[in-house]
């Protein structure tokens, strides 16, 4: 099951859980209009991968108890500190994440008219702080992991506060939530006497929302680094492209070479015409050699992936899997059967185009980190680049209001559609899509289109 959500500003976050199964694969399908005219000259496949697509992995578990476990034995010197530090932030970043998801669930419910009741809000505000006077209750005694705890532990609470806050901000007004909103707020006034009292931020950060919003990203690296595998992607062909380089140029000197010698033959003699023919042949040659070096390139690497991305432990630094990536450009009735059911639609897109993001990564559960047999992947995937190729003109709409006539400025949207095909060892197939509404201010609207099986 894939997540796909909207970040600030342009970017989508696609989310998966990977299970023990050491073979996983996705492919990624983004239909751009073609009123955009984007092409591969434009904005190439290397371009995109590199700006628009960012690829992590975390360790992750369903047994949400096992890092406070460690957490506890470390407190008693039974696991090394360096261990504790670890798990104590897979918990932070699990606890973090699960929130993230359900405030989104319940906004996504309030905007969709649905009523949360008062003891829905009582009973996820009981989840939340179980969880925090459980992590607090096993504070570490030695120094360095107490300042290790109390960062995390700050950041927990501030996090938590402004998840509640923003659930606050976007309920309707009125009194059906009146009593729903006042629980959330005392929730929120806690957590900032708790901070206060536990000295973790000076009253300088408190009283400036820049400062407090940088602190808090430095402490969400902080507690994210430790559990996130190292990845150091590398492009592939390096040594191939080379080879190419040299035998296209081998070929064109060939037929230079042989040019030349038969001009020399024909006309006897250093002639102005022999110089032409000369400089003609050089000519051709700059322009042949390019051509030929580039078709031979692209028919020797078609298919094939263009980057592997090698994922280590941040514990150990042990190898613990690889993952082989593909991007391109396709044509739309290119592509499975499977895929263009999953794009259905009443108006002919034939003359989108599709860019596609493929991976086949296999993985090695057994040197994962002790108790852990399950990782999250998250693909970040931003569209800011196409914006550029946005209209910037805006349209009016007229309307009779009360008898008068009115007219509004609206901006031109635009509708993308993602599609997403994973599959782990020994699963069927899933396939899913999503409609994106789009314009030059940002990321209007998501919403998962139902895909029907192909028969």
């Amino acid at each position: 099951m894939i997540n796909v959500t909207r970040r600030e500003g342009f970017t989508l976050r696609i989310e998966r859980t990977l299970q023990e199964e050491s073979q996983h694969s996705l492919d990624v399908y983004l239909y751009v209009p073609g009123d955009l005219e984007l092409t591969k000259h434009v904005l190439s496949e290397e371009d995109f991968y590199h700006s628009a697509i960012h690829v992590r992995r975390t360790y992750f578990s369903t047994k949400n108890e096992l890092p406070l476990v460690y957490s506890r034995l470390a407190g008693r010197g039974q696991i090394p500190s360096h261990q504790y530090r670890l798990n104590l932030s897979l918990y932070a970043y699990q606890y973090a994440s699960a929130l993230e998801n359900s405030i989104r669930a319940i906004r996504h419910g309030v905007d969709g008219q649905e009523n949360v009741t008062l003891a829905q809000a009582e009973q996820e505000i009981a989840l939340i702080q179980s969880i925090l006077r459980r992590l607090r209750r096993n504070a570490p005694e030695e120094e360095n992991l107490l300042k290790y705890f109390n960062n995390i532990d700050n950041y927990l609470s501030w996090f938590t506060e402004q998840q509640l806050l923003s659930l606050v901000a976007h309920m309707p007004r009125g009194n059906d939530y009146g009593a729903i909103k006042a629980r959330l707020l005392a929730v929120c006034n806690e957590e900032k006497r708790y901070r206060r009292a536990s000295g973790y931020n000076s009253e300088r950060a408190e009283s400036s929302p820049t400062r407090m919003s940088n602190k808090m990203r430095l402490l969400r690296r902080l507690t994210e680094y430790p559990v996130t595998l190292n990845d150091k992607p590398k492009e592939l062909g390096a040594g191939e492209q080379r080879m190419v380089k040299a035998l296209a140029t081998g070929l064109v000197m060939i037929v230079v070479t042989v040019a030349l010698m038969q001009a020399r033959h024909l006309m006897n003699d250093f002639t102005v015409w022999f110089i032409l023919t000369l400089a003609f042949v050089y000519a051709l040659r700059e322009v042949f050699k390019d051509e030929l070096r580039n078709t031979l390139w692209r028919w020797l690497r078609r298919g094939r992936p263009k980057w592997v991305r090698i994922y280590r432990d941040p514990d150990s630094q042990q190898i613990v899997g690889r993952q082989r990536e593909w991007f391109d450009y396709r044509k739309p009735w290119r592509l499975s059967r499977e895929i263009q059911a999953a794009r259905r639609g009443s108006i002919s897109h034939r003359q989108e185009v599709v860019l596609q993001y493929k991976s086949r990564s296999r993985m090695k559960p057994t040197r994962f980190l002790s108790g852990y047999k399950q990782t999250r992947e998250t693909i970040e995937l931003d569209l800011r680049l196409l914006t550029r190729l946005m209209s910037k003109t805006t349209h009016r709409v007229y309307a009779i209001k009360e008898g008068q006539v009115t007219r509004e400025k609206v901006e031109r949207r635009y509708q993308l559609n993602l599609i997403a095909c994973s599959a782990q060892e020994g699963q069927p197939m899933e396939i899913q899509r999503w409609k994106i509404i789009i314009s030059r201010s940002g990321i209007v609207d998501i919403e998962e289109v139902p895909v029907q099986a192909v028969e």
